[in-house]
């Protein structure tokens, strides 16, 4: 089965900042979670860009079978429109994508529920703490049920036990239509938890130091932050990045 996004030897170019990416490859498997890890300035984020079609690489190929509105973004900020409900918020891409503004909302109202949002329908962005403004934007990235899904560190600016409730609420959700799934993160552990594959970068401008394969079952069973597999993965991820910078200097 083809990927569903592949970058191969792709770099990016910016003017009067020079290269800012690569070489870099990277393939994702249909049904695939993937974390991308390194360090501050390495071009995480224009990886991700290339992966969601935002961006063209200076040189390289992209390859990308998922379809026009087969791929949802979640970037760092919410980013919800502020004068819109929660519901309208999430029935935005349905109605734009030509559904009806009732099946739109109906569908919205679903996937609130399903982020555990019931009865916060009606709220305004302003209204809805910082976790509870993430599952809105996961919402709307899921209610098209998508077949790649991007995150660039959707939970950086959130408290530690709200990271975690809302890592293994993804991890759920990915369980229900198996979208793939690239997001970016500069938590070691966070990565070696929701992935099935990390891939830790050098320093900028980035390339690929190495992969980890993570074992375990996905959605994560209880406990798992206290295997060994888990402390496997994460010890091997932090060896990685400091290699990967130590090659970079």
């Amino acid at each position: 089965m083809p990927p569903v996004v592949a970058l191969e030897a792709v770099e990016v170019d910016y003017p009067k900042r020079g290269r800012a990416l690569g070489p870099f490859t990277l393939s994702v498997a249909p049904g695939e979670i993937v974390a991308l890890v390194g360090p501050s300035g390495c071009g995480k984020s224009t990886a991700l860009r290339l992966l969601a079609g935002l961006e063209q690489p200076t040189r390289g190929t992209v390859t990308r079978t998922a379809g026009r509105g087969e791929t949802s973004v979640v970037f760092q900020a919410p980013t919800l429109a502020p004068w819109m409900s929660a519901q309208a918020n999430v029935a935005l891409p349905l109605e734009l994508a030509g559904a009806s503004r009732r099946g739109a909302r109906d569908l919205a109202a679903a996937a609130l529920a399903r982020v555990g949002l019931a009865g916060a329908e009606q709220a305004r962005p302003a209204q809805l703490s910082g976790g509870m403004a993430m599952r809105a934007s996961l919402a709307r990235a899921l209610v098209t049920e998508p077949r790649l899904l991007l995150l660039d560190e959707p939970f950086a600016a959130l408290d530690e036990i709200t990271r975690r409730s809302l890592a293994d609420d993804v991890l759920k959700l990915w369980r229900e239509t198996k979208p793939a799934i690239v997001f970016v993160t500069h938590n070691v552990e966070e990565a070696a938890y929701m992935a099935s594959r990390v891939a830790v970068m050098t320093r900028g401008p980035g390339r690929i130091a190495g992969e980890i394969e993570v074992a375990g079952h996905l959605p994560r069973l209880i406990g798992f932050r206290t295997t060994p597999e888990f402390r496997h993965a994460a010890e091997a991820v932090s060896d990685l990045l400091v290699k990967g910078s130590e090659a970079a200097a």
